[in-house]
């Protein structure tokens, strides 16, 4: 389905931090003591990393790193797999609604 595409440089491997790692590099950047990019360097990633984490931290503060994708189904809350499956079960009946009203159509 669709056009396969391949990773532009596959011999790149995708750089992963720790909770930790992102925090501390976060508390180094808001210190002061160095500029962002020497700091930047000194960690071995890219200076806009450290802002968007020090963004990210601001926002969601503790919940901030928590990690990404979707959570296993045991650990969903019961409210989030409610909203998916309302949204499932109204998409459905919609789509009943108008095979319905189609067919009410054709008879008529």
């Amino acid at each position: 389905m669709g056009k396969e595409r391949g990773k532009v440089n596959p011999e790149r491997v995708r750089q992963r931090f720790s909770r930790e790692f992102k925090l501390e590099a976060v508390r180094l950047l808001e210190q002061g003591g160095k500029p962002a990019t020497q700091l930047a360097m000194e960690l071995g990633i890219q200076r806009n990393r450290l802002y968007k984490w020090q963004k990210e931290l601001g926002a969601k503060g503790e919940a901030a790193f928590q990690g990404s994708g979707r959570k296993p189904v045991s650990q969903q809350s019961e409210v989030e797999r409610l909203k998916a499956e309302l949204k499932k079960v109204t998409e459905e009946r919609d789509i009943l609604k108008k095979a319905a009203a189609y067919f009410a159509k054709e008879l008529g």
